[in-house]
């Protein structure tokens, strides 16, 4: 069964970090791209950083360039992403997908076949 996990979310103060995980079974996730979305209350779900199989390309929304990183360690079948300088407006369910292509090309929801359940990260004093 092809399952993503994600895990790391929780509550932290602005300014702070967080680094999210996502880890894949039953998939080998070196075959895919990876994304990370979030989707705030009442808002749609937006993508927010994407990385290549090969975790040689990486790309990341305008509101996020300078304060996340995402990463990936293949042997681990494991994609991360880092924030920092996190602000109240970061707070949503992030979430991380699996295309099946080896390239990122934008965040199309139905470009991705596998989703993980979510995690919960809070940005507040």
């Amino acid at each position: 069964q092809q399952q993503l996990v994600e895990s790391g979310g929780g509550l932290v103060q602005p300014g702070g970090s967080l680094r999210l995980s996502c880890v894949a079974s039953g998939v080998t996730s070196a075959y895919y791209a990876i994304g990370w979305f979030r989707q705030a209350p009442g808002k749609e779900r937006e993508g927010v950083s994407c990385i290549s199989s090969s975790g040689g390309i990486t790309n990341y929304a305008d509101s996020v360039k300078g304060r996340f990183t995402i990463s990936r360690d293949n042997a681990k079948n494991t994609v991360y992403l880092r924030m920092s300088s996190l602000k109240p407006e970061d707070t949503a369910v992030y979430y991380c997908a699996a295309r099946p292509f080896a390239y990122c090309s934008g965040y199309r929801l139905y470009e991705y076949d596998y989703w993980g359940q979510g995690t919960q990260v809070t940005v507040s004093s």
